[in-house]
């Protein structure tokens, strides 16, 4: 098994963070999230993640609260590649919306 991990900055306070676990070419697990730095820390917006056993996005709001929505894809992979590209096309959206509470 084979763990990467990275981070890709978005904008002056905004990053993507991913880890994921792949072996024999197939993903295991992964987490993907947008983060950005508000009120002095850095904050999770929207996290896709494989923490309970099946793909999933959490979206926060400014309190930390979280709305859980599944994935409806055939595998970890597919996942992974739809977190990633929402993230990176979105993540100014969820911005804002997490800004507004």
């Amino acid at each position: 098994m084979k763990k990467t991990e990275f981070t890709i900055r978005l904008g002056p306070g905004d990053r993507l963070r991913e880890i994921h676990i792949r072996s024999r070419g197939k993903i295991i697990s992964f987490t993907v999230q947008y983060e950005t730095f508000w009120k002095g820390k850095w904050m999770v917006v929207v996290r896709y993640d494989t923490a309970h056993g099946f793909s999933h996005r959490d979206q926060y709001d400014s309190r930390g609260k979280a709305i859980k929505t599944p994935l409806f894809v055939l595998n970890f992979n597919q996942a992974l590649t739809f977190a990633e590209a929402d993230l990176k096309a979105n993540w100014n959206i969820y911005r804002e919306r997490f800004l507004r509470g």
